[in-house]
């Protein structure tokens, strides 16, 4: 969950951040959407792709990360760790290829998500509409 700076990268995590922005600043969306924000303020954690940080209960229920099919795999792995581990109040994690244009869903309790793993349940919302 670094720094990666391809174009195409950039693009997608824009596109998400204006969509959930949009639908935040309107008050259809309760999460905040932030871009590559780590996940635990003032101490050093990760830091996914895009976030939406829960302003009440002060926790990051969905977070999102943008990659190519080579980093799908690894970016499967630290999406699994972070929800199992149950640290940072995570419930669903996704990944965007964005060369194949394919989501990839984990769920806390559920794992892997095969049927829709574009929609989001916490916040009731396809997010492939975003994009």
């Amino acid at each position: 969950m670094g720094a990666n700076s391809p174009k195409d990268h950039q693009r997608i995590i824009s596109r998400l951040i204006v969509g959930l922005g949009t639908l935040y600043s309107k008050g259809s969306l309760k999460l905040e959407p932030f871009p590559e924000t780590p996940l635990l303020e003032g101490e050093p954690s990760p830091v996914p792709d895009v976030s939406l940080f829960d302003n009440v209960l002060y926790e990051t229920p969905v977070i999102i990360e943008v990659n190519h099919a080579g980093g799908i795999k690894s970016d499967l792995k630290k999406i699994q760790a972070l929800i199992d581990e149950e640290n940072y109040g995570i419930v669903e994690g996704f990944i965007f290829d964005y060369k194949r244009h394919e989501w990839h869903k984990y769920k806390l309790r559920t794992g892997i998500v095969q049927d829709n793993p574009s929609f989001c349940e916490t916040i009731n919302l396809d997010l492939a509409t975003l994009l």
